[in-house]
């Protein structure tokens, strides 16, 4: 499970710097990848840039019941769906990427969707994200889209140009909170560990809340937590859900 956070957070991490961190050697490393891979744990390497840093402007919303096909289809009418994800209690967590009037696609999602509760909505002018890729980033980004693990001297083959001007380029999108390199992964087939979110809502002090939250319980993440004007994911692991819902409930009282 740390190897599979260690991806989350950067699937470009060399095998050998994930086995220092984990105490194994870069070789027992590739083989555990290889094989959640084979067992379908680990459905593919990716990379995810986030939309308001592109432009675009984002709706997030949890919807009522676990109806993913009917729920993507009325999402379409909106927007691009770019997350559907079932949750427990018999509601979908939701996020519509749009291109513009951000206010009036809101609407048009609370007026197509029935008792939808609209969590968050960024506006690219108001969002804290900026990527401002230049044309030789985005040739590279493309390139990374196809293979998010490929080697740099691999990249310089393939884009025409210097492994300075790769390394350099990717250590920009390492340090950019809008880019991240990481994995999508099936966590029906997690058999010994439960993992889940908590989305929260902070009415003050994000940073100092982080930091308690990070220092109490960041030996249970899975991913980098993630933040956008008061709103608060944590992505979180357990060994069963009584945990998990006990470490819900801490996290609820700081």
């Amino acid at each position: 499970m740390k190897i599979l956070g260690i991806l989350t957070i950067n699937c470009r991490t060399p095998d050998r710097q994930i086995g220092k961190k984990v105490g194994l050697s870069g070789v027992s490393v590739k083989s555990r990848i290889d094989k959640m891979e084979r067992a379908g744990i680990i459905q593919n390497f990716t990379m995810k840039v986030e939309p308001p840093s592109l432009g675009y402007g984002v709706i997030y919303l949890i919807v009522p019941g676990s109806n993913e096909a009917g729920i993507v289809k009325k999402l379409k009418l909106v927007g691009e769906p770019f997350f559907v994800v079932p949750c427990l209690g018999d509601i979908t967590a939701c996020g519509i990427v749009v291109e513009n009037e951000v206010e009036q696609k809101t609407e048009l999602a609370k007026n197509l969707i029935s008792n939808a509760r609209i969590v968050l909505t960024l506006d690219p002018e108001e969002s804290e994200f900026r990527a401002d890729l230049t044309k030789t980033d985005f040739k590279i980004l493309d390139q990374l889209l196809k293979n998010p693990r490929e080697k740099i001297d691999s990249m310089a083959k393939s884009t025409k140009l210097s492994t300075k001007t790769i390394t350099r380029t990717i250590e920009k999108f390492e340090k950019n909170p809008a880019i991240q390199f990481t994995i999508i992964y099936d966590p029906r087939k997690l058999e010994k560990f439960v993992a889940f979110a908590v989305l929260a809502m902070v009415q003050s002090n994000m940073k100092k809340i982080k930091k308690e939250i990070v220092t109490g319980f960041g030996d249970y993440f899975w991913q980098v937590p993630f933040t956008a004007k008061e709103l608060l994911v944590l992505f979180m692991y357990s060994d069963n859900i009584y945990n998990a819902d006990t470490m819900r409930h801490k996290i609820k009282e700081i």
